[in-house]
Protein backbone atom coordinates (compact mmCIF):
# COMPACT_ATOMS: atom_id res chain seq x y z
CA UNK A 1 0.00 0.00 0.00
CA UNK A 2 3.01 1.98 1.28
CA UNK A 3 4.98 1.55 -2.09
CA UNK A 4 1.88 2.41 -4.21
CA UNK A 5 1.27 5.50 -2.95
CA UNK A 6 4.56 6.58 -3.26
CA UNK A 7 4.51 5.60 -6.87
CA UNK A 8 1.41 7.70 -7.24
CA UNK A 9 3.08 10.80 -5.44
CA UNK A 10 6.21 10.52 -7.68
CA UNK A 11 4.11 10.44 -10.86
CA UNK A 12 1.93 13.08 -9.66
CA UNK A 13 5.73 15.23 -9.18
CA UNK A 14 7.10 14.29 -12.56
CA UNK A 15 3.61 15.16 -14.33
CA UNK A 16 3.54 18.60 -12.61
CA UNK A 17 6.94 19.40 -13.45
CA UNK A 18 6.62 18.09 -17.49
CA UNK A 19 3.54 20.28 -17.09
CA UNK A 20 5.25 23.80 -16.19
CA UNK A 21 8.18 22.82 -18.45
CA UNK A 22 5.76 21.93 -21.07
CA UNK A 23 3.81 25.42 -20.56
CA UNK A 24 7.26 27.14 -20.82
CA UNK A 25 8.47 25.77 -23.96
CA UNK A 26 4.80 26.47 -25.51
CA UNK A 27 5.28 30.48 -24.32
CA UNK A 28 9.02 30.32 -25.88
CA UNK A 29 6.98 29.20 -29.00
CA UNK A 30 4.25 32.24 -28.46
CA UNK A 31 6.91 34.80 -27.91
CA UNK A 32 9.00 33.32 -31.46
CA UNK A 33 5.87 33.16 -33.26
CA UNK A 34 4.80 37.03 -32.01
CA UNK A 35 8.72 38.06 -32.33
CA UNK A 36 9.11 36.93 -36.35
CA UNK A 37 5.68 39.05 -36.95
CA UNK A 38 6.85 42.13 -35.71
CA UNK A 39 10.52 41.00 -37.97
CA UNK A 40 8.26 40.67 -41.14
CA UNK A 41 6.69 44.47 -40.48
CA UNK A 42 9.64 46.23 -39.39
CA UNK A 43 11.61 45.00 -42.16
CA UNK A 44 8.58 46.16 -44.92
CA UNK A 45 8.72 49.55 -42.80
CA UNK A 46 12.93 49.90 -42.94
CA UNK A 47 12.56 49.18 -46.77
CA UNK A 48 9.93 52.10 -47.18
CA UNK A 49 12.07 53.76 -44.84
CA UNK A 50 15.53 53.10 -46.98
CA UNK A 51 13.43 54.48 -50.39
CA UNK A 52 12.33 57.31 -49.01
CA UNK A 53 15.90 58.18 -47.64
CA UNK A 54 17.03 58.04 -50.88
CA UNK A 55 14.79 59.95 -52.58
CA UNK A 56 15.21 62.56 -50.19
CA UNK A 57 18.93 62.32 -50.60
CA UNK A 58 18.20 62.68 -54.73
CA UNK A 59 15.60 65.45 -54.60
CA UNK A 60 17.92 67.36 -52.21
CA UNK A 61 21.08 67.00 -54.41
CA UNK A 62 19.09 68.01 -57.56
CA UNK A 63 17.10 71.25 -55.52
CA UNK A 64 21.10 71.75 -54.04
CA UNK A 65 22.38 72.18 -57.87
CA UNK A 66 19.37 74.84 -58.44
CA UNK A 67 19.89 76.51 -55.18
CA UNK A 68 23.91 77.15 -56.41
CA UNK A 69 22.94 78.01 -59.64
CA UNK A 70 20.13 80.84 -58.38
CA UNK A 71 22.84 81.88 -56.32
CA UNK A 72 24.88 82.85 -58.58
CA UNK A 73 22.10 84.54 -60.86
CA UNK A 74 21.29 86.66 -57.63
CA UNK A 75 24.89 87.44 -57.20
CA UNK A 76 24.91 88.57 -60.93
CA UNK A 77 21.54 90.39 -60.10
CA UNK A 78 23.41 92.69 -57.18
CA UNK A 79 26.36 92.93 -58.89
CA UNK A 80 24.92 94.77 -61.88
CA UNK A 81 21.85 96.03 -60.01
CA UNK A 82 21.10 98.64 -62.73
CA UNK A 83 20.90 96.21 -65.18
CA UNK A 84 17.69 94.51 -64.50
CA UNK A 85 14.10 95.67 -63.66
CA UNK A 86 12.35 96.01 -60.14
CA UNK A 87 10.24 92.82 -60.74
CA UNK A 88 13.22 90.93 -62.04
CA UNK A 89 15.74 91.25 -58.86
CA UNK A 90 12.27 90.69 -56.63
CA UNK A 91 11.75 87.55 -58.74
CA UNK A 92 15.36 86.28 -58.43
CA UNK A 93 15.45 86.66 -54.58
CA UNK A 94 12.52 85.17 -53.97
CA UNK A 95 13.07 82.45 -56.34
CA UNK A 96 16.62 81.93 -53.87
CA UNK A 97 15.11 82.45 -50.46
CA UNK A 98 12.01 80.08 -51.49
CA UNK A 99 14.60 76.95 -53.08
CA UNK A 100 16.86 77.76 -49.66
CA UNK A 101 13.84 76.99 -47.21
CA UNK A 102 12.50 73.85 -49.20
CA UNK A 103 16.28 72.34 -49.23
CA UNK A 104 16.34 73.29 -45.40
CA UNK A 105 13.20 71.31 -45.10
CA UNK A 106 14.09 68.36 -47.38
CA UNK A 107 17.27 67.76 -45.10
CA UNK A 108 15.43 68.04 -42.05
CA UNK A 109 13.19 65.62 -43.14
CA UNK A 110 15.98 63.44 -44.72
CA UNK A 111 17.85 63.84 -40.93
CA UNK A 112 14.25 62.45 -39.81
CA UNK A 113 14.11 59.53 -41.57
CA UNK A 114 17.83 58.20 -41.23
CA UNK A 115 17.26 58.75 -37.97
CA UNK A 116 14.10 56.24 -38.03
CA UNK A 117 15.95 53.92 -40.46
CA UNK A 118 18.83 53.35 -37.13
CA UNK A 119 16.24 52.90 -34.89
CA UNK A 120 14.33 50.23 -37.16
CA UNK A 121 17.87 48.40 -37.81
CA UNK A 122 18.56 48.60 -33.89
CA UNK A 123 15.02 46.85 -33.25
CA UNK A 124 15.72 44.14 -35.92
CA UNK A 125 19.08 43.29 -34.41
CA UNK A 126 16.65 42.89 -30.98
CA UNK A 127 14.04 40.82 -32.77
CA UNK A 128 16.46 38.16 -34.22
CA UNK A 129 18.54 38.01 -30.84
CA UNK A 130 15.34 37.62 -29.38
CA UNK A 131 14.09 34.93 -31.94
CA UNK A 132 17.49 33.08 -31.41
CA UNK A 133 17.28 33.21 -27.75
CA UNK A 134 13.64 31.91 -27.79
CA UNK A 135 14.77 28.81 -30.43
CA UNK A 136 17.86 28.35 -28.16
CA UNK A 137 15.98 28.06 -24.90
CA UNK A 138 12.68 25.89 -26.64
CA UNK A 139 15.76 23.32 -27.75
CA UNK A 140 16.59 22.87 -24.31
CA UNK A 141 13.28 22.85 -22.72
CA UNK A 142 13.11 19.96 -25.60
CA UNK A 143 16.12 18.79 -24.17
CA UNK A 144 14.40 18.27 -20.37
CA UNK A 145 11.02 17.36 -21.30
CA UNK A 146 12.87 14.21 -23.16
CA UNK A 147 14.84 13.24 -19.96
CA UNK A 148 11.32 14.07 -17.71
CA UNK A 149 9.01 11.76 -20.18
CA UNK A 150 11.92 8.85 -20.19
CA UNK A 151 11.70 8.79 -16.72
CA UNK A 152 7.83 8.69 -16.68
CA UNK A 153 7.92 5.81 -18.97
CA UNK A 154 10.34 4.31 -17.17
CA UNK A 155 8.10 4.56 -13.42
CA UNK A 156 4.71 3.72 -15.61
CA UNK A 157 6.11 1.29 -17.96
CA UNK A 158 4.78 -1.97 -15.82
CA UNK A 159 1.62 -0.05 -14.91
CA UNK A 160 0.15 1.09 -18.19
CA UNK A 161 1.58 -1.62 -20.49
CA UNK A 162 -1.83 -3.87 -19.44
CA UNK A 163 -3.85 -0.84 -19.71
CA UNK A 164 -2.69 0.38 -23.05
CA UNK A 165 -3.08 -2.92 -24.64
CA UNK A 166 -7.03 -3.02 -23.21
CA UNK A 167 -7.72 0.40 -24.58
CA UNK A 168 -5.66 0.10 -28.12
CA UNK A 169 -8.15 -2.48 -28.93
CA UNK A 170 -11.51 -0.38 -28.29
CA UNK A 171 -10.05 2.98 -29.96
CA UNK A 172 -9.13 1.03 -32.92
CA UNK A 173 -12.94 -0.51 -33.24
CA UNK A 174 -14.03 3.24 -32.23
CA UNK A 175 -12.31 4.77 -34.67
CA UNK A 176 -12.87 2.39 -38.06
CA UNK A 177 -17.25 2.73 -36.98
CA UNK A 178 -15.85 6.40 -37.01
CA UNK A 179 -14.47 6.59 -40.34
CA UNK A 180 -17.25 4.52 -41.55
CA UNK A 181 -19.89 6.66 -40.56
CA UNK A 182 -17.87 9.56 -41.97
CA UNK A 183 -17.04 8.64 -45.42
CA UNK A 184 -20.60 7.47 -45.64
CA UNK A 185 -21.92 11.75 -44.81
CA UNK A 186 -19.19 12.76 -47.14
CA UNK A 187 -20.81 10.07 -49.94
CA UNK A 188 -24.30 11.37 -49.19
CA UNK A 189 -23.58 14.45 -48.37
CA UNK A 190 -21.34 15.38 -51.54
CA UNK A 191 -20.79 12.96 -54.38
CA UNK A 192 -24.69 11.34 -54.33
CA UNK A 193 -26.11 14.39 -54.11
CA UNK A 194 -23.90 16.46 -56.60
CA UNK A 195 -25.18 12.93 -59.13
CA UNK A 196 -28.27 13.04 -58.43
CA UNK A 197 -28.18 16.94 -59.21
CA UNK A 198 -26.36 15.72 -62.66
CA UNK A 199 -29.36 13.47 -63.23
CA UNK A 200 -31.84 16.13 -62.57
CA UNK A 201 -29.58 18.26 -65.14
CA UNK A 202 -29.35 15.89 -67.91
CA UNK A 203 -32.86 15.90 -68.12
CA UNK A 204 -33.26 19.26 -68.35
CA UNK A 205 -30.47 19.30 -71.21
CA UNK A 206 -32.80 16.72 -73.23
CA UNK A 207 -35.37 18.99 -72.25
CA UNK A 208 -33.62 22.55 -73.72
CA UNK A 209 -32.46 20.74 -77.14
CA UNK A 210 -35.63 19.36 -77.85
CA UNK A 211 -37.65 22.82 -76.91
CA UNK A 212 -35.11 25.46 -76.49
CA UNK A 213 -32.12 27.22 -78.50
CA UNK A 214 -28.82 25.96 -78.90
CA UNK A 215 -27.37 28.72 -76.92
CA UNK A 216 -29.56 27.65 -73.84
CA UNK A 217 -28.24 24.13 -74.39
CA UNK A 218 -24.73 24.60 -74.67
CA UNK A 219 -25.40 26.83 -71.53
CA UNK A 220 -27.11 24.01 -69.61
CA UNK A 221 -24.28 21.40 -71.35
CA UNK A 222 -21.53 23.63 -69.64
CA UNK A 223 -23.53 23.41 -65.92
CA UNK A 224 -23.76 19.32 -65.87
CA UNK A 225 -19.93 19.58 -66.74
CA UNK A 226 -19.28 21.81 -64.15
CA UNK A 227 -20.91 19.55 -61.89
CA UNK A 228 -19.70 16.44 -62.93
CA UNK A 229 -15.96 18.20 -62.53
CA UNK A 230 -16.88 19.14 -59.21
CA UNK A 231 -18.34 15.73 -58.45
CA UNK A 232 -15.17 14.29 -59.58
CA UNK A 233 -12.91 16.71 -56.87
CA UNK A 234 -15.21 15.59 -54.40
CA UNK A 235 -14.59 11.76 -54.99
CA UNK A 236 -10.49 12.39 -55.32
CA UNK A 237 -10.78 14.32 -52.07
CA UNK A 238 -12.28 11.28 -50.55
CA UNK A 239 -10.00 8.96 -51.45
CA UNK A 240 -7.07 10.98 -50.64
CA UNK A 241 -8.66 11.76 -46.84
CA UNK A 242 -8.89 7.90 -46.87
CA UNK A 243 -4.84 7.28 -47.55
CA UNK A 244 -2.90 10.24 -49.10
CA UNK A 245 -0.55 7.83 -51.22
CA UNK A 246 2.09 10.43 -51.30
CA UNK A 247 2.26 9.57 -47.81
CA UNK A 248 3.83 6.26 -48.65
CA UNK A 249 6.09 7.33 -51.66
CA UNK A 250 7.43 11.12 -50.52
CA UNK A 251 7.00 11.28 -46.92
CA UNK A 252 5.10 13.58 -44.21
CA UNK A 253 6.93 16.95 -44.81
CA UNK A 254 6.49 16.78 -49.23
CA UNK A 255 3.06 15.41 -48.61
CA UNK A 256 2.06 18.06 -46.26
CA UNK A 257 3.24 20.74 -48.52
CA UNK A 258 1.13 19.23 -50.87
CA UNK A 259 -2.18 18.66 -49.62
CA UNK A 260 -2.06 22.36 -48.29
CA UNK A 261 -1.28 23.82 -51.55
CA UNK A 262 -4.60 21.63 -52.63
CA UNK A 263 -6.37 22.97 -49.99
CA UNK A 264 -5.39 26.31 -49.87
CA UNK A 265 -6.47 27.03 -53.73
CA UNK A 266 -9.89 25.26 -53.17
CA UNK A 267 -10.75 26.76 -50.56
CA UNK A 268 -9.34 30.51 -51.46
CA UNK A 269 -7.28 31.04 -48.07
CA UNK A 270 -4.10 31.53 -47.16
CA UNK A 271 -1.60 28.75 -45.61
CA UNK A 272 1.91 29.02 -44.58
CA UNK A 273 3.95 25.62 -43.94
CA UNK A 274 7.46 25.84 -42.43
CA UNK A 275 9.07 22.80 -41.42
CA UNK A 276 11.80 23.28 -39.16
CA UNK A 277 14.79 20.50 -39.03
CA UNK A 278 15.63 18.06 -41.97
CA UNK A 279 13.32 16.97 -43.82
CA UNK A 280 13.64 12.77 -42.80
CA UNK A 281 11.70 10.00 -42.60
CA UNK A 282 9.73 8.76 -39.46
CA UNK A 283 7.89 5.52 -38.71
CA UNK A 284 4.94 5.08 -40.73
CA UNK A 285 2.62 5.11 -37.86
CA UNK A 286 4.12 8.81 -36.88
CA UNK A 287 3.86 10.18 -40.35
CA UNK A 288 0.02 9.28 -40.60
CA UNK A 289 -0.87 10.20 -36.97
CA UNK A 290 0.63 13.95 -38.01
CA UNK A 291 -0.85 13.88 -41.37
CA UNK A 292 -4.26 13.26 -39.81
CA UNK A 293 -3.74 15.41 -37.25
CA UNK A 294 -2.88 18.51 -39.68
CA UNK A 295 -5.49 17.77 -41.56
CA UNK A 296 -8.23 18.02 -39.23
CA UNK A 297 -6.51 20.79 -37.56
CA UNK A 298 -6.96 23.02 -41.03
CA UNK A 299 -10.21 21.98 -41.27
CA UNK A 300 -11.16 23.07 -37.82
CA UNK A 301 -9.56 26.50 -39.01
CA UNK A 302 -11.69 26.69 -42.46
CA UNK A 303 -15.04 25.26 -41.43
CA UNK A 304 -15.34 26.61 -37.92
CA UNK A 305 -13.09 29.73 -37.58
CA UNK A 306 -13.79 31.53 -40.62
CA UNK A 307 -10.08 32.08 -40.91
CA UNK A 308 -8.48 33.96 -43.44
CA UNK A 309 -4.41 32.84 -42.70
CA UNK A 310 -3.29 29.78 -41.35
CA UNK A 311 0.22 28.88 -40.01
CA UNK A 312 1.65 25.42 -39.75
CA UNK A 313 5.59 24.75 -38.13
CA UNK A 314 6.37 21.18 -38.02
CA UNK A 315 9.45 20.45 -36.17
CA UNK A 316 10.97 17.00 -36.63
CA UNK A 317 13.54 17.13 -33.67
CA UNK A 318 16.13 14.40 -32.36
CA UNK A 319 13.61 13.38 -29.24
CA UNK A 320 10.03 15.32 -30.31
CA UNK A 321 7.87 15.74 -32.88
CA UNK A 322 6.11 18.94 -33.05
CA UNK A 323 3.32 20.29 -34.56
CA UNK A 324 1.67 23.84 -34.25
CA UNK A 325 -1.21 24.91 -36.35
CA UNK A 326 -2.11 28.85 -35.71
CA UNK A 327 -5.16 30.69 -37.41
CA UNK A 328 -6.37 34.02 -36.98
CA UNK A 329 -10.14 33.48 -36.91
CA UNK A 330 -12.77 34.00 -34.44
CA UNK A 331 -11.68 31.91 -31.63
CA UNK A 332 -13.47 30.24 -28.87
CA UNK A 333 -13.78 29.91 -24.94
CA UNK A 334 -11.61 26.30 -24.07
CA UNK A 335 -13.21 26.65 -20.95
CA UNK A 336 -16.88 26.09 -22.15
CA UNK A 337 -17.90 22.86 -23.24
CA UNK A 338 -18.59 22.59 -26.98
CA UNK A 339 -21.54 20.01 -28.18
CA UNK A 340 -20.02 18.07 -30.81
CA UNK A 341 -16.35 19.04 -31.27
CA UNK A 342 -15.40 15.52 -32.28
CA UNK A 343 -12.86 17.01 -34.09
CA UNK A 344 -10.67 18.35 -31.40
CA UNK A 345 -11.82 15.22 -29.40
CA UNK A 346 -9.87 12.38 -32.14
CA UNK A 347 -6.96 15.00 -32.09
CA UNK A 348 -6.33 14.84 -28.31
CA UNK A 349 -7.03 10.99 -28.66
CA UNK A 350 -4.53 9.90 -31.56
CA UNK A 351 -1.92 12.72 -29.64
CA UNK A 352 -2.52 10.80 -26.08
CA UNK A 353 -2.15 7.10 -28.06
CA UNK A 354 1.57 8.39 -29.10
CA UNK A 355 1.88 9.58 -25.47
CA UNK A 356 2.13 13.09 -26.79
CA UNK A 357 0.75 16.41 -25.27
CA UNK A 358 -1.98 18.77 -27.08
CA UNK A 359 -3.16 22.14 -26.00
CA UNK A 360 -5.25 24.77 -27.02
CA UNK A 361 -4.68 28.42 -26.59
CA UNK A 362 -7.56 30.14 -27.96
CA UNK A 363 -9.49 33.60 -26.93
CA UNK A 364 -12.55 34.89 -29.00
CA UNK A 365 -11.75 37.57 -31.58
CA UNK A 366 -8.42 36.47 -30.70
CA UNK A 367 -7.71 33.46 -33.43
CA UNK A 368 -7.08 29.68 -32.17
CA UNK A 369 -3.47 27.93 -31.97
CA UNK A 370 -3.06 24.35 -31.46
CA UNK A 371 0.51 23.07 -29.99
CA UNK A 372 1.41 19.16 -30.14
CA UNK A 373 4.46 17.26 -29.16
CA UNK A 374 4.87 13.86 -29.47
CA UNK A 375 8.13 11.81 -28.19
CA UNK A 376 10.28 10.60 -30.92
CA UNK A 377 13.98 9.40 -31.10
CA UNK A 378 14.68 9.33 -34.28
CA UNK A 379 18.28 7.08 -33.43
Amino acid sequence: MTQKLEEKALDFVVEEMIDVVQKSKDEIFHISEEARSEHEQLQIELNETKEKVTKHINDGDALEQKVRFSRQRLSEVSKYFDRYSESEIREVYENTHAMQTRLAMLRQEEKILRDKRDELERRLVTLDQTVARSEGLASKISVILTYLNDDLRQVNEMIEEAREKQEFGLKIIEAQEDERRRISREIHDGPAQMLANILLRSELVDKTFRHGTTDETIGEIKSVRKMIRSSLYEVRRIIYDLRPMALDDLGLVPTIKKYIATISDYNDIQIEFKPIGKEQRVSQEYEIAFFRLMQEGLQNAIKHADASLVKVKLEIGTNTISLVIKDNGKGFDPAIKREKSFGLIGMRERVEMLNGTLSINSMIGEGTTIVIHVPYNLS
